[in-house]
């Protein structure tokens, strides 16, 4: 008999306190509790990870070679397992060929249904172009001329230069009798002479027939050695108009041959279809005037020392000396002032002074340089534009000639979902095309269907996956999963949530709802207050952070939950509120001015950002916010001192067209969900500084300065004080052939990174190892009484980090403790009260508890007199905002437009704002 439950005994993974929990299958159950108290231990870490392990154990020793690790958790047994799947908060792929559509494998489909219907045209004249068999064109010529005069060629010579007697001589020779040449006819008796200087178009003439069924075998021999002379093309003239036929997919008037057609021609990721200019890519990297001078602040003697320096030769400096001298400009004031002239002739080159140009002295460079590093700095000076050649579409233009319905299949990936299931559902097509791709359509149909039902109508396939959210990214995957319709498998989910607008939350639960229904297990880790309303099974995890955590508070059905008086239940009771700080006399201390704004869907909007004030970006998803602040504003500022910045003017290929007021802040800081590092060395203590000055302490010690320890001694990236047995790592990796590689901590230093006559100085009988291992609520305890110390602890405290490990990983952490420790980096630095902070969605990951935390720090940098300018849909945090700017309606094509920007009660009132219903 099946098992019905999925039990899990004796979970001690991470803070885990042996816990033991019963699931119920075929159930959306909701693991929730406050952040960092074991929701993703008892989920991931040990649920999931023991499905997939156990799985993957059933295959050959063979085909276990293929696969990553399957390390086992610490869990006494799961019994009731399936086969687990997890959709996760990973990082988009960076790869700039990944896009929505190959991510989804919609984009496939696609390959697959043009291969099968689509019809060829010529690139060149636009004429539609059919591949026949001989017996197809005798066919059509007779019934569609029949009784006509006609004359059957074969076209040798396509409008090309030269006298051609080789060919003239070789007809002659065959036993030919005429040519036609440049529309005359000639007999091969004639003295043929043409003018080498001239184009001209020659066929050979092989009969001259009357099209009637009686001559049907005459017709065929005379079709056949046209097409063999012809190189496979024919042409027969009726009523002095050519027509053409063809046994390939070629154009006989211009000469172009199409591809053989198949689903591998339409990927830009082969050689076979990609545009030969970019390669695939859609865009060409190049060096441009304003690209490589991007940094207008500084004077030109510098940015050719900072950024040219690696790549300007000598003798190019002694010739812009003399240009510069002669020119009368000097080259050290800023860049901005400098004539643009001058700066075209350094640039471009003047033949009278320089023997090479400096863009093509860096375009050589960047093609000789075999150094990585110097090819990333160089790509920062390099401007991306569209293809020249295919315009951005990424397709040789053979393959882009290949249409359905006027439209190649670029075309319809540039569609929003909506607007391409539209489309598919709609398409014209013949019975036997229909009978064709009935299959692939239906396919189609399923999974854009799927994506419109989790929110994601506004995105095209096109997109490039690196621009996707983190929640965007984990809904695609989410939208692939339903349309494989596996059943018996258990899917565990991390936040589902994130990125969207409570508009579009109904619609992702109706669609966790469908994988349920189609005999699947759901777990999903959230926070969200209606993906935990609308729950068949809830597991609490806490009662707090870290080492306090890791307890099961509750496992039961919703209804039982809600009657319960956990931390969580409270607030889905309202019982508890995040509290809403009230600052009614705030007042803005200037303004910033976004004019024009018309990147992606955005419509040529003007935005107001109040200096000194909370503000809030807000609107449905796709619908413009990420574009605006981060595409548009803060790309075309961050390389300027805004102390001197008036006015940014933009030109007319820009994408704003004036950006005013900066000069009322000093500093511009993102704090984003990136790694804080991308190695196990990386940690929250070497991240904010803080190791820095515990380093400090240690070796200010009694027994450092007695056996003369400097503070590198308690470093374990650098040899003196670190384990050389295991270089600092603490852990040594043991390759097990077929098996994955173990990683056991090393025997030597027994996991502690340090050799053991560091970790003989301690401070209140902790080592600097047993420091690194403690949380940051603990540490604070035992530095109390150290202020340089405290400062650190009291803001990573603040923000809601009092659980995570000094020494953690920054690989194990998520993007939203990712961005709450720069959060607290910038929080330990001095103020200076002009500063613009920039947050994208900084309640990932938070539960109702830590919002309150969070906003409390957000509010504490507004009052030091900070401008703090947010994006997000949370409606605690909208509500905390002293000024609103709500982008939309909708998404993507219908969005761009600003629905309103004002106070928090203005936006109340506005009926066409999917945000207002919500506040």
């Amino acid at each position: 008999m099946q098992q019905e439950f999925i039990k899990v005994v004796g979970a001690k993974e991470n803070n885990l306190k042996d816990i033991s929990v019963t699931i119920p299958k075929n159930t959306v159950t909701v693991i929730t509790g406050v952040s960092g108290s074991g929701k993703s231990s008892l989920a991931f870490d040990t649920i999931f990870i023991e499905g997939q392990r156990k799985y993957l154990e059933s295959l050959s020793s063979y085909a276990r070679q293929f696969f990553g690790q399957f390390k086992k958790p610490d869990v006494e047994r799961i019994e009731g397992l399936s086969p687990s799947i997890s959709i996760e908060q990973k990082s988009v792929s960076h790869n700039p060929r990944s896009t929505v559509g190959t991510l989804t494998e919609i984009y496939d489909y696609l390959r697959l249904l043009y291969s099968s219907i689509a019809k060829p045209f010529c690139p060149e004249c636009g004429k539609h172009i059919e591949n026949q068999t001989i017996d197809q064109i005798v066919t059509k010529v007779t019934n569609e001329f029949q009784g006509k005069k006609s004359v059957i060629m074969a076209p040798i010579i396509k409008n090309q230069k030269g006298e051609f007697r080789n060919i003239i001589e070789k007809a002659r020779q065959d036993g030919f009798l005429r040519l036609r040449i440049d529309g005359a006819y000639f007999h091969l008796d004639e003295a043929i002479s043409l003018d080498k200087n001239k184009k001209h178009s020659i066929d050979l003439v092989i009969d001259r027939i009357v099209l009637e069924e009686s001559k049907l075998a005459r017709i065929f021999e005379s079709i056949d050695i046209a097409l063999q002379e012809g190189n496979g093309f024919c042409t027969i003239e009726i009523d002095e108009k050519d027509n053409y036929y063809s046994t390939h997919f070629s154009c006989a008037e211009c000469g172009i041959s199409l591809p053989k057609i198949s689903p591998s021609i339409f990927s830009f990721n082969n050689p076979q279809g990609a545009c030969p200019t970019c390669k695939g890519l859609g865009v060409t990297m190049d060096f441009t005037l304003d690209s490589f001078f991007y940094h207008k602040s500084v004077t030109l003697k510098y940015w050719l020392n900072y950024v040219g320096g690696f790549y300007v030769v000598k003798p190019f400096t002694s010739e812009l000396k003399k240009y510069a001298k002669d020119k009368g400009v000097s080259l050290f004031q800023p860049i901005e002032n400098i004539p643009r002239d001058f700066l075209e002739g350094v640039f471009y080159g003047d033949d009278d002074y320089f023997t090479i140009g400096l863009r093509d002295m860096l375009r050589i460079r960047f093609r000789e340089t075999k150094s990585e590093y110097r090819k990333k700095n160089m790509e920062k000076a390099m401007d991306q534009s569209p293809c020249p050649e295919c315009g951005g579409k990424r397709l040789r233009k053979e393959v882009l000639a290949m249409k359905i319905e006027d439209k190649n299949i670029i075309d319809l990936t540039e569609l929003s979902i909506r607007n391409l299931l539209n489309f598919v559902s709609s398409v014209n097509l013949t019975p036997r095309e229909e009978e064709i791709s009935r299959q692939v359509i239906l396919e189609l149909k399923n999974r854009l269907s799927f994506m419109l039902d989790i929110g994601l109508d506004y995105l095209t396939l096109e997109r490039a996956a690196s621009t996707l959210s983190g929640g965007e990214a984990q809904r695609l995957r989410l939208a692939t999963q339903m349309g494989f319709g596996l059943s018996g498998v258990l899917y565990v989910m991390d936040e589902p949530t994130i990125g969207l607008h409570p508009r579009d939350n109904d619609r992702l639960i109706v669609a966790l709802g469908k994988l349920k229904d189609l005999g699947n297990t759901l777990i999903v880790v959230e926070h969200d207050r209606d993906v935990m309303l609308n729950a068949d099974y809830l597991v609490e995890i806490g009662p707090e952070a870290g080492s306090k955590g890791g307890q099961l508070m509750f496992e039961g059905k919703l209804d039982e939950y809600l009657k319960t008086d956990n931390l969580t239940a409270d607030y889905l009771n309202n019982k508890k509120h995040v509290v809403i700080p009230a600052h009614p006399d705030r007042q803005a201390s200037g303004e910033i001015e976004i004019i024009g704004a018309k990147m992606h869907n955005l419509k040529g909007i003007d935005i107001k950002i109040p200096l000194g004030q909370f503000t809030c970006v807000t609107g449905v998803s796709g619908s413009g916010k990420s574009t605006l602040i981060f595409d548009v504003f803060y790309k075309n500022i961050k390389n300027f001192r805004f102390s001197n910045l008036l006015s940014l003017k933009g030109g007319p290929e820009d994408n704003y067209k004036a950006i005013n007021g900066m000069n009322n802040l000093d500093k511009l800081i993102v704090i984003d969900q990136s790694p804080i590092g991308r190695t196990p060395r990386s940690n929250p203590a070497t991240y904010i500084g803080l190791f820095d000055k515990i380093r400090t302490m240690f070796a200010a010690t009694k027994e450092a300065k007695k056996r003369g320890y400097k503070p590198g001694r308690f470093s374990f990236n650098v040899p003196g004080g670190r384990c050389e047995a295991c270089k600092g790592d603490g852990s040594m990796k043991i390759e097990m052939l077929f098996l994955p590689d173990v990683y056991v901590p090393c025997d030597v230093c027994k996991g502690k990174r340090y050799n053991s006559q560091t970790l003989e100085v301690k401070y209140k009988g902790y080592s600097i190892a047993d420091i690194l291992d403690m949380p940051v609520a603990e540490a604070a305890e035992v530095f109390v009484n150290i202020p340089t110390i405290m400062k650190y602890l009291k803001t990573l405290l603040e923000v809601g980090l009092g659980y995570i490990k000094l020494g953690q990983s920054a690989t194990t952490l998520s993007g939203g403790e990712a961005q709450r420790i720069k959060l607290a980096s910038e929080l330990t630095k001095t103020a200076t009260g002009k500063t613009l902070y920039i947050l994208d969605e900084p309640t990932t990951g938070l539960h109702f508890a830590d919002v309150n935390l969070l906003l409390k720090v957000l509010q504490k940098l507004v009052d030091k007199g900070n401008t703090v300018l947010v994006i997000e849909h949370h409606t605690d945090v909208i509500n905390s905002a002293d000024y609103i700017v709500d982008l939309g309606p909708d998404g993507g094509e219908k969005g761009g437009e600003l629905v309103y920007q004002g106070s928090l009660e203005g936006i109340k009132t506005v009926k066409r704002s999917h945000t207002a219903k919500y506040l």
